[in-house]
């Protein structure tokens, strides 16, 4: 059943990006392309400039244990402002890519529920909320990023524990049966796909309504209760993806010497295709889950109060009156 709902979740998906081929082919040009370029010139870049460092640093480690001082001194020189550049490039490029990581979201979702609520978009629309949607994604971005962090160190902190039971049951040279890390790290990989699988609907919640952060990815865990299977499939089929466009960029553009540079250059045209494509296509099909979703709980989406929401991105706030509104209003007269 998950995978027949994944084939129409799928289906719908390519129906809505080509039947508003022109909006969506407009933000993609303007906003994943970017990303995607940011994404794949970081590859590209790191392996010129960094390609060695790590072989460098490996070999100043050993001369520092050698206890070469001469040799040890000389080698420091040279790597620690390529040291210090590395982390600069390294964080520069986390900055772009969540800049416009966040457009993007905003955009492909406030245009995928336009489009559910009938409502009129154009682009020009579409760019002028962007920068009110995306604060509240910010928020929800920080406390992924917090509830990944959190979950690491206390898994950190577990295996030291860990550790430390089975050294003092066996001793520093005990026979420990090995399958206990091996549960360990099963254990680790399932919750790390559940929290994926949470966090996965939760930048769609914060657009569509009004909750963000912590809030959004409590609504977003509601959400899925019933389609978990469906979205960690959905899951695994987008990381698959991802891996192989990557490690395809990887090994015939980045480390394709063989095909020469008009080679390389037409496969990265390619790979940067299928990349800004993909981009797209996952925005839109979790915008879809979401609405799955909400069907599958039997949450009747009120397209008039969701019209109503989205609004409100248009009108800095001022929330337009609805027909209750003023059918209450003329009660009260």
């Amino acid at each position: 059943m998950a995978l027949l709902e994944i084939v129409n979740i799928f289906q719908e998906t390519f129906e809505i990006i080509l039947t508003w081929r022109k909006i969506f082919s407009q933000i993609a040009l303007s906003l994943i392309l970017p990303l995607t370029f940011i994404f794949l010139a970081h590859m590209e870049i790191s392996n010129l400039l960094f390609g060695n460092f790590f072989y460098q640093l490996s070999f100043l480690h050993k001369n520092n244990q050698d206890q070469d001082v001469r040799k040890y001194n000389e080698l420091s020189d040279l790597i620690t402002p390529k040291f210090t550049f590395f982390w600069l490039f390294n964080i520069s490029y986390i900055v772009f890519l969540f800049v416009f990581s966040l457009l993007s979201t905003s955009a492909v979702v406030y245009a995928v529920a336009c489009i559910h609520t009938g409502r009129e978009i154009c682009f020009k629309q579409i760019i002028s909320i962007v920068p009110k949607v995306w604060k509240r994604l910010v928020v929800t971005f920080f406390c992924i990023f917090a509830s990944f962090f959190a979950y690491n160190l206390v898994a950190v902190f577990a295996f030291i524990l860990l550790l430390f039971i089975l050294l003092l049951q066996y001793g520093p040279y005990g026979d420990v049966n090995g399958s206990i890390f091996v549960v360990f790290f099963i254990l680790y990989f399932v919750g790390l796909l559940y929290l994926s699988i949470v966090v996965q609907l939760s930048s769609v919640v914060s657009v569509l309504e009004e909750s963000c952060g912590f809030k959004a990815m409590a609504k977003s865990k509601a959400l899925l209760k019933g389609k978990m299977l469906l979205a960690t499939v959905m899951l695994l089929l987008i990381n698959i993806s991802l891996v192989i466009i990557q490690q395809a960029f990887l090994k015939f553009v980045v480390h394709g010497v063989w095909f020469g540079m008009v080679g390389r250059g037409i496969l990265g045209i390619v790979c940067l295709f299928l990349l800004l494509n993909f981009f797209l296509w996952q925005l839109v099909l979790e915008t879809v889950l979401y609405f799955v979703c909400k069907e599958h709980h039997q949450e009747i989406i009120d397209k008039s109060a969701l019209s109503n929401h989205l609004q409100v991105y248009l009108l800095n706030g001022y929330i337009p009156l609805t027909h209750k509104n003023i059918e209450l209003e003329k009660l009260e007269v």
